[in-house]
């Protein structure tokens, strides 16, 4: 077949490469299966002409057509032609020039293109960016052969690093790495040397990044299979040796399973769940990590007590006596435990609501529930709630995830090894929910007594029965509780200890605790009475013991010392109690009950016990403005406003100058700014102290009070009566006013509180200020007699007349 040239352009047998590029001046060794391929080949060869060799784009494509082929390909010349048995051919090929296609036909027995030739134009100038690219090449080949190429025979690496003609080496890079196609024909069509370094340097870094995390791949999976493969011959062995001692490690495990579950008394769901899991954990190859799942899931459930139970008692002397053992006081609590204790006798299934202790902390909740189990024989749990807010915590994570565990419910029951165990659920006032879901919602199942006959861990899967499951649950603010789980519980109040009740629980329990604590015999530490009320009074002002044990511990540690150094023990009086655990932490009370002007001793409710809070107000000359200081919430406030507005109103009764709202300044303070303070029951104090700072009549230091009020001057009721109650007898006052609404709450009150306490219950703001301010001095007779007769005062707007003085 002779070469027909038209113009510039040649006509010359065609063919189409499936996923490789060839390049001027490259040898390539290809195989040749496709009819009109092995035509186009052996026509070249017989004719003695060139052969246009172009890829096609897609290399799924079997019969492309000229639109399935690149424009851009290489005219090379066949130098061998190698038929194969399998009627394909092996053809050697060198690349001659770089050419376009014309035109390509594909209509006869072999596809023809009319081609011109496209050689690349010579750099004029060798630049520095060529260079750079250059040098970039020849070392990315290098990283490319010591990354994934290393049977590339040295001396194509010797002559890449060695070649200077940027064209040439592209041509031998492309040669020798094994690039995708895509990137080849890229490099291929650049219209200068330059541009063909460039995109070769791209090639290179992108193909050296893909090598480098194959063999990342490749070693883990290499690793990995190495372990597998020890851990197999290591297990066969083991097997081996355990078939030729007479043993088999894993029969005997699963024999033991199966044993356990026919041992137990199990309802029929239940033990057909756990068949099933043993019979596919039988099946499954040694070392399977789902069978090791399996096995983990089986073990936990089997751990856990299925109709095993505990012997209740329900002794109520010997119930009696623990409780008056462990505890000191309390006796309302104990009666109603009593009582508890009774109905579970009487009604096992039925032992009423869940009991919820509630008081600051230290008052003794936890050791009460200890007391409790000790008393009904009952295993006694704890589960600290503080903080959770993932409801798997509760419900358990499902078995098919990584790590997945029951829930602490289920841990409870597993630790307890009884299914009637006493379980404390401790701190159910700070759970809290996020977007994991809420967990109180979880425990309604289990505090349910309608429903936790078959309470579902999500890991267990299977029901268990929590219905004689005795939970108490415990909490310092009744008010955090949700309101859901609130409804379940029958709350009891555990109030603020007296100094009284103090001394004795340190006298009956916390000094022979700490002492056999700190290994002190009898006679080596001997605190006198009047050293508890000191450290009582002086050191340690709060609701519970907490802080009054720790002092009773440093003083232990201070009789060790003496004992150890050779003395015969440590005798603590109130003289040598500041020289030995430092001056008093609280300043006495006497200095804070003086009659001052507009300063008044409000009382307030936290959730650690009472507190005083003591409200001051300062009238200045000024423009009208009302400053609020101390840290107070929006709700105080808006009291403080609700104050300023009734003062207003009765400024003509104590006679107030009219317009003190427009040229004096008043400033409303709680001490303490640092703590947060909010609430409504400070009204009154805030009233008090505006009325003294604007009469200048002082406000009797003795009398603490509480109480909201509106706009009128009723003073409305409050809560928390009995922890301010307590407050306000710690801090030594004698009177103290409270809304004439409370009185039914006195009855919670502790005796020794109202022994010490003048409660005098009001309706309105006249009856507060007539009790708790001074009452001006009255003239003399003479001066009395000189003073001209004066008119009737005048009334400005609805004044209230005032109320009789109503006490208790």
């Amino acid at each position: 077949m002779n070469i027909e040239k038209r113009g510039g352009s040649e006509s010359m047998p065609a063919m189409a490469l499936r996923g490789m590029v060839l390049f001027p001046g490259n040898i390539m060794h290809f195989d040749v299966g496709r009819d009109q391929s092995i035509r186009a080949v052996e026509s070249a060869l017989e004719s003695g002409s060139n052969l246009f060799v172009v890829a096609q784009k897609d290399v799924r494509v079997d019969d492309p057509t000229p639109d399935d082929l690149y424009e851009y390909g290489t005219v090379a010349r066949v130098k061998q032609l190698l038929k194969m048995p399998d009627d394909g051919v092996k053809v050697l090929a060198r690349g001659l020039y770089r050419a376009r296609a014309v035109e390509l036909q594909a209509g006869g027995e072999m596809l023809q293109a009319t081609v011109e030739r496209s050689d690349l134009p010579q750099p004029r100038r060798i630049t520095p960016t060529l260079i750079a690219n250059v040098r970039a090449a020849k070392q990315l080949f290098e990283e490319y052969v010591s990354a994934g190429n290393k049977g590339a025979p040295k001396e194509v690496l010797l002559g890449v690093l060695g070649e200077q003609d940027p064209g040439r080496l592209v041509e031998q890079i492309c040669q020798s790495a094994n690039l995708p196609y895509e990137s080849k024909q890229e490099i291929l069509e650049q219209r200068t040397v330059s541009r063909q370094v460039e995109k070769l340097v791209i090639a290179l870094e992108r193909e050296i990044n893909v090598l480098l995390i194959e063999k990342d791949i490749y070693d883990k999976v290499r690793v990995q299979l190495d372990q597998n493969q020890r851990e197999y011959v290591l297990r066969e062995q083991m097997h081996i040796i355990s078939e030729e001692l007479g043993e088999d490690g894993d029969d005997s495990e699963l024999e033991e399973l199966q044993k356990k579950i026919q041992a137990l008394e199990l309802p029929q769901e239940t033990r057909e769940h756990f068949e099933k899991n043993l019979n596919r954990l039988a099946k499954m190859p040694q070392g399977s990590q789902e069978g090791s799942v399996i096995q983990t899931y089986l073990e936990t459930c089997l751990e856990l007590p299925w109709n095993t139970y505990s012997k209740v008692s329900a002794n109520l002397q010997a119930a009696s006596k623990i409780l008056e053992r462990d505890h000191y006081g309390l006796k309302k609590v104990k009666e109603r435990i009593l009582e508890f204790i009774a109905v579970s006798k009487l009604a096992p299934k039925n032992s009423g609501q869940i009991l919820c202790l509630v008081g600051p902390p230290g008052v003794g909740k936890t050791s009460i529930v200890k007391s409790i189990a000790e008393s009904m024989g009952r295993k006694y749990v704890r589960i600290s709630l503080g903080g959770v807010r993932d409801e798997s915590e509760i419900r358990g994570h499902r078995k098919t995830y990584i790590g997945s565990m029951p829930g602490r419910i289920i841990k409870a029951m597993a630790q307890a090894k009884t299914q009637n165990p006493l379980i404390l659920l401790d701190e159910v006032d700070k759970l809290g929910n996020d977007y994991k879901g809420d967990p109180s919602s979880a425990l309604l199942e289990v505090l349910d007594k309608e429903q936790n006959q078959a309470f579902r861990d999500h890991y267990i899967e299977v029901p268990y029965d929590l219905s004689d499951v005795l939970f108490i649950t415990s909490a310092n603010d009744a008010a955090a509780i949700p309101a859901p789980l609130y409804d379940r519980m029958e709350v009891i109040e555990l109030g603020s200890y007296t100094d009284v009740e103090k001394y004795n629980i340190a006298k009956r329990h916390l000094i022979p605790k700490q002492m056999k604590a700190h290994g002190l015999e009898a006679g080596q530490l001997k605190i006198s009475r009047d050293a508890v009320f000191e450290l009582i009074d002086g050191y340690t002002r709060e609701a519970g013991v907490r802080s009054l044990e720790r002092e009773i511990a440093g003083l232990c540690r201070k009789a060790a010392k003496e004992v150890v150094a050779g003395e015969k023990g440590l005798s603590v009086t109130k003289a040598n109690l500041s020289r030995l655990i430092g001056h008093r932490r609280f300043d006495r009370e006497d200095a804070s009950l003086e009659n001052k002007v507009g300063t008044v001793t409000g009382l307030a409710w936290t959730a650690v016990g009472g507190t005083t809070l003591p409200m001051e107000a300062v009238v200045l000359e000024g423009s009208g403005k009302i400053e609020i200081t101390g840290s107070l919430g929006d709700v105080m406030q808006e009291s403080a406003k609700i104050a300023v507005s009734y003062v207003r109103s009765i400024a003509d009764l104590y006679d107030i100058p009219h317009n003190f709202y427009k040229n004096r300044d008043i400033h409303i303070h709680a001490p303490q700014g640092a703590i947060p303070k909010d609430g409504p029951s400070a009204g009154v104090t805030m009233v008090t102290a505006l009325v003294s700072a604007l009469t200048e009549r002082p406000v009797r230091g003795e009398v603490a009070m509480t109480g909201e009020i509106d706009l009128h001057g009723n003073v409305l009721p409050i809560g928390g009566l009995k922890e301010k109650s307590m407050a306000a007898y710690k801090n030594g006052c004698t009177t103290v006013l409270i809304p004439k609404r409370n009185l039914p709450d006195l009855e919670e009150v502790d005796q020794e509180v109202k022994d010490h306490l003048h409660f005098v219950p009001v309706e309105t703001i006249s009856q507060v200020l007539e009790t708790a301010l001074v009452k001006p001095a009255a003239p003399p007779p003479e001066e009395v007699e000189e003073l001209p007769s004066a008119p009737p005062r005048k009334k400005a707007g609805p004044a209230r007349p005032r109320d009789t003085h109503i006490q208790q």
